[in-house]
């Protein structure tokens, strides 16, 4: 996201001169003379203007880019504790360009901006917020937000406050919602793990999304750690909290019940009745896999309410969800089960895994104490020779 410098190799004061005079050439209403007041008076007036070059026709991307790019030269030499109103007040210019190849060079200087900050600099929070909004603008969210652990690291060393976190991952999962569900699941799951028992009770909506993002994300299918959540678990009792209550345990015939008794509701939020019961009898499949390793044909017809010619392609798209291993015989009419992911992962499956874990081992040891005897009687047999 680097773009063409210009005014660089000038003193700041002479830089701002420049400035201004290009700004009031395009027209706006600023002096060509130097502020009496300072460098920091000056900045703030050629911020104050700096928009006008989005209206103008006259010089192309990259020229704009080089005239913002020496905007934000001067902004990073002014003293931190004195910068953050200019640095504010700059960011929200840069949200304000509407012609796409125009966004895009706000969103070269803002990323400039953000990267020229020092990384203990509390004012990079705030540039990186406008940066998601100015992403979205020209969808490239992607180049700047890549996942949870990337964005803790770049605050690694200037954690932003509680508050302020909350409300990026509101923002990101805005902006994710619509081209990446999963992505956008996993910070509204972030978002709902920075609230405590205490104030649990003030993420009533923010967990309401959480739920429904994850209902209808097609790539998310283990939904029981949502309901250890602790504003998930303040839900307890309303339509929402049981929809995923049935997402996370139950079969589809209890899907169909529910919707049946709350239409209005589960249309309400946005959800689509067919992918729900398209996921459900994913689901349903993963946990009747779970205790048959071989099903017929005419089970899943019944089990999944589909008809006989759908059984085939279902299967296949089971296998291709990788969900669930299983191999299709076609002539026998069944399905055999290798292994399957749980869709809930309590005591009992902890113990399943530990049981397994002990079966390796003492094959293993088993496996050691052949080796060493096979090694033990070849050597006595090499002394004896």
């Amino acid at each position: 996201m680097q773009g063409p410098a210009v005014f660089i190799d000038a003193e700041i004061d002479d830089q701002a001169q420049e400035l201004r005079k290009f700004f009031k050439k395009l027209g706006a209403e600023i002096s060509e003379e130097k502020s009496s007041k300072g460098i920091e008076d000056d900045l703030h007036k050629i911020i104050g203007v700096c928009d006008v070059c989005f209206k103008d026709n006259k010089h192309t991307p990259d020229e704009i880019d080089a005239v913002l790019n020496s905007v934000v030269s001067i902004v990073v030499s002014i003293p931190l504790e004195r910068g953050e109103n200019l640095i504010l007040s700059f960011c929200d210019k840069m949200t304000r360009a509407k012609e796409p190849n125009l966004a895009r060079v706000c969103l070269q200087s803002l990323w400039r901006l953000f990267s020229n900050l020092e990384v203990t600099s509390p004012l990079r929070y705030h540039v990186y917020y406008h940066l998601v909004q100015v992403a979205k603008q020209v969808n490239q969210v992607k180049e700047v937000f890549t996942g949870v652990e990337q964005l803790k690291a770049q605050f690694a060393q200037c954690p932003p406050s509680n508050e302020q976190m909350q409300k990026l991952y509101r923002l990101l999962h805005d902006v994710l919602k619509d081209t990446n569900s999963e992505l956008a699941s996993k910070v509204m799951i972030e978002l709902l793990g920075t609230y405590t028992a205490e104030n649990a009770s003030y993420a009533r909506e923010d967990a309401m999304k959480c739920i429904v993002t994850a209902l209808a994300d097609p790539n998310t299918f283990l939904l029981d750690p949502l309901l250890s959540l602790k504003p998930v678990r303040f839900l307890e009792g309303e339509l929402i909290h049981d929809l995923l209550s049935v997402f996370v345990s139950e079969k589809l015939p209890s899907y169909l019940q529910f919707y049946k008794n709350h239409k209005e509701f589960v249309n309400s939020q946005g959800l689509n009745h067919e992918q729900n019961i398209k996921k459900m009898r994913l689901l349903s499949f993963m946990q009747l896999a779970e205790s048959n390793p071989e099903m017929t044909f005419t089970q899943l017809q019944e089990e999944l309410q589909i008809k006989e010619e759908e059984v085939e392609p279902f299967i296949i798209e089971v296998l291709k969800t990788k969900l669930v291993r299983a191999r299709m015989d076609q002539r026998a009419r069944k399905v055999h089960i290798s292994s399957t992911m749980h869709r809930t992962f309590s005591r009992p499956q902890w113990q399943q895994l530990r049981d397994l874990l002990l079966s390796w081992k003492t094959n293993l040891t088993l496996v050691q104490d052949n080796i060493n005897s096979v090694a033990a009687a070849q050597a006595e047999l090499a002394q004896r020779q």
